[in-house]
């Protein structure tokens, strides 16, 4: 009788399915400093858990050879996939290379490599339209400044693909829409996504007595540190425009507040959502977009209500 059971007792282990290993994925950020960043990581923690998945973030601190390190390091760790929000998307081509060679599936979030073109199997992006969304907010500035004025621009740090091509969209939408001809750009200063460096920026503006009606920041956290440098120096009126993009949580209430006038949602949970799916798609070697894109949305206060708490 023992035997019989001890040997049903086997049969019972051996043919219970095995417990299957979560997937492991290594995500290095641009940075930590910044609210959409953090959105961002929310976001791929978030999707990660739900998909019964680890993660293990690490910090680049804007240094492109932290970052390769950190890669390197997921790579001896032998992760399942790897998720980059690339400090700087010209320096993306060996980031690929090391992930290719390791056969380990490689997702750029948040931004577009310099390779996009040069891609590798195994390889995608999950980010939003730069281009698309500097044009969405350079339009509503148009519509706020009834289509002449002076306009400054804050930009975002330009070893970030994302900083020159909403500069880009801005100048090339002044240039190319005649409603917009009116519009001249004065000045254009590079506030590295900082909303401390944005206030010493604006504030520098102001001093030296440059006239503008608006001020266009490739990103919230800028937008509310001109907002700041125009509260201190009482020149915030109503009737300076200030626009930023992603919507954040602080942007939203400076726009109920009636300060800022335009943002742009980038939606940092689909984004962060969509890279895990993509790599997860990936190690089980499904198909996979090149790109996936998360659309931009325009924000102003006739419909602030509906973004009010989406990031």
């Amino acid at each position: 009788m023992k035997k019989i059971l001890l040997t049903a007792a086997v049969a019972t282990i051996l043919a219970a399915p095995m417990a299957a290993q979560a997937e492991k994925i290594g995500v290095t950020m641009f940075d930590y400093n910044d609210t959409f960043r953090s959105l961002l990581r929310e976001g791929v923690d978030a999707a990660a858990r739900k998909a019964g998945a680890s993660v293990q973030f690490e910090d680049a601190k804007q240094d492109v050879g932290i970052q390769l390190n950190q890669i390197q390091n997921f790579i001896s760790q032998k992760v399942d996939a790897i998720i980059v929000q690339a400090v700087d998307t010209d320096a993306t081509p060996k980031i690929t290379q090391l992930a290719a060679k390791a056969r380990i599936p490689l997702i750029y979030i948040n931004a577009r490599p310099s390779d996009f073109d040069k891609l590798p199997a195994g390889v995608a992006v999950v980010a939003s339209d730069e281009v698309f969304g500097g044009t969405l907010q350079a339009q509503a500035v148009c519509k706020q400044l009834g289509g002449k004025g002076q306009a400054l621009v804050l930009m975002g740090n330009l070893i970030h693909e994302a900083a020159r091509l909403r500069t880009q969209a801005v100048e090339n939408s002044f240039k190319s829409d005649k409603a917009c001809a009116g519009i001249k750009l004065v000045d254009k200063r590079e506030g590295k996504w900082s909303r401390t460096e944005a206030q010493d920026i604006t504030t520098n503006w102001l001093t030296a007595g440059v006239k503008f009606d608006a001020i266009i920041a490739n990103n919230d956290e800028m937008a509310l540190g001109a907002i700041n440098a125009l509260k201190a120096a009482k020149k915030l009126d109503g009737k300076v425009v200030v626009a930023g993009i992603d919507a954040t949580r602080d942007a939203m209430a400076s726009m109920k507040a009636g300060e800022l006038k335009v943002t742009v949602f980038q939606n940092a949970a689909a984004q962060g959502a969509g890279s895990v799916d993509a790599a997860l798609k990936l190690v089980k070697g499904q198909k996979v977009d090149k790109f996936v894109n998360i659309p931009f949305e325009l924000v102003t206060p006739e419909n602030l209500a509906q973004y009010a708490s989406k990031n």
